[in-house]
């Protein structure tokens, strides 16, 4: 049970593998483009010849982007009939709907399947300090525990259904989003009377709004600073519209979330779809005439 598959070497699956790696696990490795791929085998990861391989380990983690991704790689690829994986450990931001569906479709090849979104930026995973988000029958989050332990500082068990992890972190990921926005028209006002970014983000992160969050992308904002991306406009598209998802399907009302919607399609419609997602406060520069 040490040997761990691991799909998805992008921003957060490089970090995640090396806390594996320094764990004492024996981690084989599965991405779309091959550099990552050895950047993490002269680390002492292994390379995997296909997915298949890889699901032939015991436990399974995979960090892909999104449901498009996950469906065409996992789910449809064939991949998962006759693996010899007993559990799969979906680290994705997913939606709701396809969290159950993943759930049943693994279920019915008897993997189990632990869906465990975290909270945390790559730094964060590269310290094993990222809080995650896990659910799943309780005997495959036995099984993912000892896999998931090396990268948190806390899991949060949020029960059997899987789909509960993804909601905690579309609501998670909502707030942020929300609070960026909030900061980035914060930024613009006090511009415009002349006041310094930096210490009105020095400011609001020492008092009123103490933390990661106001100070981290307070910070970038600031210092208009965007990439490398630790989470990309994109990808907060993405989570934002999950939401707007999420909360339809039991008729609850996110007014913030399409503003926050409608910014963000504004950022990617002038081209900053890869930027961090602080860039809101370019897009809220830019509504002020800076």
């Amino acid at each position: 049970m040490d040997r761990v598959g691991f799909v998805g070497l992008g921003t957060m699956g490089r970090p995640m593998v090396r806390r594996l790696l320094a764990a004492g696990h024996r981690v084989m490795v599965w991405n779309r483009s091959r550099p990552a791929v050895e950047e993490l085998c002269a680390e002492g990861a292994e390379a995997a010849a296909d997915l298949a391989e890889v699901f032939e380990l015991p436990v399974v983690m995979s960090a892909l982007s999104d449901d498009v991704s996950v469906r065409s790689l996992i789910l449809d690829s064939g991949v998962l009939d006759g693996a010899g994986c007993r559990v799969h450990v979906n680290l994705a931001t997913m939606s709701a709907d396809f969290a159950a569906e993943a759930a049943q479709q693994h279920a019915q090849r008897g993997i189990g399947y632990v869906a465990a979104p975290v909270l945390g930026r790559a730094e964060v995973a590269a310290a094993g300090k990222l809080n995650v988000l896990a659910a799943g029958d309780p005997a495959a989050l036995a099984l993912a525990r000892p896999v998931l332990e090396p990268l948190a500082g806390r899991i949060w068990e949020l029960g059997d259904d899987p789909s509960r992890a993804n909601v905690v972190k579309i609501a998670a990921n909502f707030l942020l989003a929300s609070a960026i926005e909030a900061t980035a028209e914060a930024t613009s006002l006090v511009e415009s009377y002349g006041i310094d970014a930096s210490a009105f983000v020095e400011l609001i992160s020492s008092t009123v709004f103490p933390g990661p969050v106001y100070s981290t992308y307070g910070g970038l904002m600031a210092e208009r600073r965007y990439e490398p991306p630790g989470f990309t406009a994109r990808l907060g598209l993405k989570d934002v519209n999950l939401a707007l998802s999420a909360a339809h399907q039991h008729d609850v009302a996110l007014p913030t979330g399409s503003l926050v919607r409608d910014a963000l399609l504004e950022a990617l419609a002038v081209g900053w779809s890869e930027h961090d997602w602080a860039v809101l406060a370019e897009v809220a520069r830019r509504r002020a005439g800076r």
